[in-house]
């Protein structure tokens, strides 16, 4: 059975030119720095989001606790939303491998108050950790989109503290097209940045992470410390580079395909869609009052060829990405509404 999977746009399958990249790329050893379509994927990665240099790393988690080691001391403290993904989800990784511990405060949806970040780093005192990072997160994993004010007042903040700024930009060219800018205008407020080129972006495994040179020359040997330094890797940058030059451009066809998802989902009785919450390619919605026990949709669209994940705290997540067309979504809403009204 071929499966219409909405748990995620981690699921994207490889396109047919990538599977063709993959098979002809020209690939050596990338620990010893000789695979050259990883050179090229970084290069063209730096680039592009306006950074000195990056760095291929496996996934997006690895990048972004490859930050919080690269640029803290262990013992250091880092200031962050209590709903950003290094907090809910990376397993704890910030006190494992870098050895830090996190302050975080209160977000509004994924946003951070300026002031309350400027009033949470430490003074200079015996007693005190040392404020060694700020983290901030855009697009967020809740699905919005951070105003670039917001941005740009945090690294603002950060640069008058000496701290640095990472972002935790996984899906930060969703991020900067539903803003209609370029990814530039996003990166240009942090120090280092992590993207993911298998959320989204059909790539079949990889993200990047990209700072100064020189903070990415510290980060390449901390890669080989958690055991991400692999060898011909470039069979992984040939799909890696498609990803970066040509499913970017084509993220909107997602966002206006999770709008119509969530309009037809709406229509549905019982059915509650957070519609202020559809910035990029997420629709969460909550149902109510239909007398289903909703724990057991995810056997019953399974058995309908249809791949969900279970509810979080109540509120239900179905993501549209490459895959899922019109004529998809079309067939999801009028089997979910079957299923509902018995």
């Amino acid at each position: 059975m071929k499966f219409i999977d909405l748990r995620s746009d981690t699921v994207t399958m490889p396109t047919d030119k990538m599977r063709e990249e993959m098979f002809k790329a020209v690939v050596g050893d990338d620990v010893y720095g000789d695979d050259p379509t990883i050179v090229e994927l970084e290069e063209y990665a730096a680039k592009l989001v306006g950074k000195e240099a990056a760095l291929f790393v496996p996934s997006g988690t690895f990048g972004n606790q490859l930050a919080l080691l690269t640029h803290c001391k262990r013992g250091d403290e880092v200031i962050l939303g209590d709903d950003c993904h290094i907090v809910a989800h990376e397993v704890g990784g910030a006190s494992v491998i870098a050895g830090v511990q996190l302050r975080t405060l209160q977000s509004n949806k994924g946003i951070l108050n300026p002031e309350e970040i400027k009033s949470k780093i430490r003074e200079e005192d015996i007693h005190y950790p040392e404020t060694g990072l700020i983290c901030i997160e855009n697009a967020h994993s809740n699905g919005r989109v951070i105003p670039l004010e917001n941005m740009e007042l945090i690294y603002k903040i950060g640069q008058e503290h000496n701290i640095p700024v990472h972002l935790d930009g996984a899906r930060i060219f969703n991020a900067a097209t539903n803003l209609g800018v370029d990814v530039k205008e996003v990166t240009k407020n942090c120090d280092s940045v992590m993207f993911c080129l298998s959320k989204g972006l059909c790539a079949p495994v990889g993200s990047i992470l990209a700072g100064t040179k020189e903070f990415i020359d510290r980060a390449r040997k901390g890669r080989k410390l958690m055991g991400g330094g692999l060898r011909q890797a470039g069979f992984l940058g040939a799909a890696g580079l498609i990803s970066l030059k040509e499913m970017t451009k084509r993220l909107e066809e997602d966002h206006q395909n999770a709008l119509l998802l969530g309009e037809k989902l709406s229509k549905i009785p019982g059915i509650e869609v957070n519609f202020e919450d559809i910035h990029i390619n997420m629709v969460f919605f909550n149902i109510k009052n239909t007398g289903y026990n909703i724990e057991n949709l995810v056997d019953i669209l399974y058995s309908k060829g249809i791949k969900i994940n279970p509810p979080e705290n109540g509120v239900m997540r179905f993501v549209t990405h490459y895959w899922i067309t019109k004529e998809k979504i079309s067939y999801v809403v009028n089997t979910l509404e079957e299923v509902l009204s018995k």
